[in-house]
């Protein structure tokens, strides 16, 4: 396991609760935050993929984040995700999680246009860090199943080259083991943080001396994801973590996002917590007890909140 990684451990990527009209619920989002952090979480990853952050404006994932602080959220346990396809939103989003006193950003690559070469992803973030200007490290978000953009081995390290403590680690939402252990197995002895999107994974990279994991399922599952962690080398661990899976396979038997969303609902006997932005959907009655009837085969019983 990496020791003094910023985001060490157990990292949720968070969902983002909405009212009736779609607007944020600060409230019920910072509510959210809270339980996380008093139940398995290290940190947050905000306004990621999970968090429907490419539903959202520029604007209001600026104010989302000002006001998870201003609620009481630390910003040094925040993670944004701060990477658009267009380079001056990327920067302006990145300049506002470090003035808030955020650690590090998580920074899809530039998604919209597919195939770009290494030269142009590498000019890219080069703009991006020149024109922060400083103050946050750098966390590249891998996901080609989304973004259609990986971040291969030779560009990590010109970029580790270059730009020598700004970037940071990475997040693999691959779910490719050979991937996930090869960023490892090139980058972890200097420092580079490796985060698993797959709670799946998370053992397994704890001893290729990975540093934890962002993922959607800690939304549910982190108290049992911290127990992995804190155990990740012995058998204590390796029951948690086949609790662990079973809970990932769980929650995706139905599309992610609603379907954690349906669980939270249940969890908190709050319905809003499942309204949603288009082009996601509520789930189907069915497909709610579906999801329901997997977590509960899992065993787990969530903590209520104080």
């Amino acid at each position: 396991m990496l020791a003094n990684a910023l985001y060490g451990g157990v990292n949720a990527a968070v969902l983002t609760p909405m009212h009736d009209d779609l607007s944020i619920d600060l409230d019920r989002m910072a509510a959210h935050c809270r339980w996380l952090l008093a139940n398995g979480c290290n940190g947050l990853g905000v306004l990621g993929t999970t968090g429907e952050a490419n539903s959202i404006g520029i604007e209001e994932r600026i104010e989302t984040v000002q006001g998870l602080v201003g609620l009481g959220i630390p910003a040094a346990k925040l993670m944004p995700g701060t990477g658009t396809p267009a380079l001056t939103d990327t920067v302006k989003l990145t300049r506002a999680a470090a003035a808030l006193g955020c650690r590090g950003a998580l920074l899809l690559p530039p998604f919209f246009y597919k195939n770009p070469s290494d030269d142009g992803l590498f000019a890219y973030f080069s703009e991006v860090v020149q024109r922060v200007g400083g103050g946050i490290r750098i966390y590249l978000y891998h996901f080609p199943a989304q973004s259609a953009v990986p971040f291969g081995i030779d560009l990590i390290g010109r970029l580790l080259a270059a730009y020598p403590g700004v970037f940071a680690g990475v997040k693999d939402s691959s779910g490719d083991w050979a991937n996930t252990r090869s960023y490892a197995d090139h980058f972890s002895a200097d420092g580079f943080e490796v985060y698993a999107g797959d709670d799946s994974l998370l053992q397994n990279l704890l001893k290729a001396n990975g540093a934890g994991c962002i993922t959607a399922a800690a939304n549910v599952n982190c108290a049992i994801a911290a127990e992995v962690y804190a155990n990740w080398d012995n058998a204590k661990g390796a029951a948690a973590q086949a609790v662990l899976t079973a809970t990932r396979r769980a929650v995706t038997s139905v599309p992610l996002i609603p379907g954690l969303k349906a669980l939270k609902a249940r969890h908190t006997g709050d319905a809003g917590w499942t309204n949603i932005r288009p082009p996601h959907l509520k789930l189907s009655a069915e497909q709610v007890e579906k999801i329901h009837a997997a977590m509960d085969a899992c065993g787990i019983i969530l903590a209520k909140a104080a």
